[in-house]
């Protein structure tokens, strides 16, 4: 039996919903194909964007999406991608497949597309091969109202208004891709770039400087002494890859019982790299005025049979979706320093939300654990005390809860054992339930997937294995599983 105790008299910290954002680069078929079609297209589309990837994504309320990359944003010239479209400059995709791309889709478009699904642009600057005047005048280009020769430009290409733009980040995996700097460097660099980029009228910029990847403790360190008085935010990166190397990273669709387990151990790393850096980020920044945004998260495996290999197409199967919710129950945990996470990617690459077939569009397994997640966004965490079997050398369960404004308590769980159910007993205080209602996630195979032939293979059920029993909730998580337990006074 496992054992659960929700101190809801302790719910303090609101979970940030943009914990639930997305990421999109410029980077196989996730912007063209998957986000952009063209305004000439068959395809339904509004303004160039296809309307059922529109109306998929507003179902699940993505806050936040950041654009345009990834290794992308360190090659990105932004004012190659503004302006009549048939007069923008072709470019060479260099880190993905080495494509050229019309630039149709650019910062006009990117904003057209935050709009349309309600959320907040994250924009992420060129600090690797771009200057502090070109990073300058973007973020003018985007916000300043008034006369100026960044926002006359924007006015003659059709924008009146400044954008809204509160996410910012000063570059991206600068110690890799990004221009393979030094933590020391790349701080100096920070601070001198952060310096020219500036709040106009209302408009207030949260700055968000490249942080570590992995367990990279080292360059959290270096950030944090040198430059937390500058910044907002600290990146962090980690992708689940169950295979032995990157050029070996095992199947998306075809594994094993073994290889299920690999994967869900690597995803539940997650909370001790967490834990350390933020440990680090407490040194220097007690009060936690700076957030930890893990801006790059989510499985990553070799692409799809007869796919380009540099354009990273992957199948999405329930893996994926214990993946996602493993995740998603940590960051929760983790509500006090974490304040923005973005699964990569939204659309046709690694670990996406949508598929696309040309005209076709179906959702995928972790695209459904976003839906049923959704109700924790802007929620207040609940503090909780679990015991849980083990399987093998990791947690069987893992659970996050929180409390919403009209007094509901959600429980998250998965429950990561492929063959066996787990059965467990919850203790709510502070409040009295009378009502819990039920969703799971979950299939006959651990590979099974969505395909455009059976779309709705895995899809969310009802589910009524729990009841009350007082002060207690009672019940069976089946195995291989994502639950939402739902409790109404």
């Amino acid at each position: 039996m496992n054992k659960l105790i929700l101190n809801i008299e302790q719910a303090k910290e609101k979970i940030n919903k943009n914990i639930y954002g997305h990421f999109a680069e410029h980077l196989g078929r996730c912007i063209y194909e998957g986000f952009w079609v063209g305004e000439d297209s068959e395809i339904p589309n509004t303004r160039g964007i296809r309307n059922d990837v529109i109306e998929a994504l507003r179902e699940i309320n993505i806050p936040v999406l950041r654009w345009p990359g990834g290794c992308f944003a360190d090659e990105y010239h932004w004012k190659d991608g503004v302006g009549p479209r048939e007069e923008r400059t072709t470019i060479v995709n260099n880190h993905w497949g080495g494509v050229t791309e019309n630039n149709h889709f650019g910062t006009h478009e990117f904003m057209d597309l935050c709009d349309l699904l309600d959320t907040e642009p994250y924009i992420s600057g060129n600090l690797g091969s771009g200057t502090i005047r070109e990073m300058q005048e973007w973020v003018d280009y985007m916000t300043h109202d008034g006369e100026s020769p960044m926002s006359d430009w924007r006015k003659e290409n059709g924008r009146k208004e400044p954008w809204d733009l509160k996410y910012f980040g000063v570059g991206n995996e600068n110690w890799g891709c990004g221009g393979n700097m030094r933590p020391e460097y790349y701080a100096d660099k920070y601070k001198n770039y952060q310096t020219y980029i500036n709040d106009h009228g209302d408009n207030k910029i949260f700055k968000i400087a490249c942080g570590s990847h992995d367990s990279n403790y080292h360059w959290t360190e270096v950030l944090m002494e040198e430059a937390a008085d500058k910044m907002d935010g600290l990146s962090l990166h980690y992708y689940t890859v169950p295979g032995d190397e990157w050029e070996n990273k095992g199947s998306a669709t075809d594994f094993d019982q073994n290889e299920w387990y690999i994967t869900l151990k690597k995803a539940m790393y997650m909370d001790e790299l967490i834990t350390k850096h933020s440990t680090i980020m407490d040194k220097y920044d007690p009060e936690k005025k700076v957030a930890l945004i893990v801006d790059e998260w989510g499985t990553w495996y070799d692409v799809e049979p007869g796919t380009n290999p540099g354009f990273l197409y992957q199948q999405n199967t329930l893996r994926d979706a214990l993946v996602a919710g493993i995740h998603l129950n940590i960051f929760n945990q983790h509500a006090d320093r974490v304040k923005m996470a973005n699964i990569a990617q939204t659309a046709n690459v690694l670990q996406a939300m949508v598929l696309t077939d040309e005209e076709d569009m179906i959702v995928t397994p972790t695209y459904y654990v976003f839906k049923m997640f959704k109700v924790h966004q802007e929620a207040l965490q609940i503090p909780i005390y679990l015991e849980t079997e083990k399987y093998k050398e990791i947690p069987k369960l893992s659970v996050s809860a929180s409390k919403n404004e009209q007094g509901e308590v959600n429980i998250t769980i998965c429950n990561l054992d492929p063959e066996n159910e787990a059965k467990i007993e919850t203790v709510i205080n502070a409040i009295k339930a009378n009502e819990v209602e039920a969703k799971i996630l979950s299939s006959d195979n651990l590979n099974d997937h969505n395909t455009f032939e059976n779309p709705d293979k895995v899809k969310p059920e009802g589910f009524d294995k729990f009841s009350m029993e007082g002060q207690k909730l009672v019940g069976e998580i089946p195995s291989s599983s994502v639950v939402l337990l739902t409790l109404k006074k």
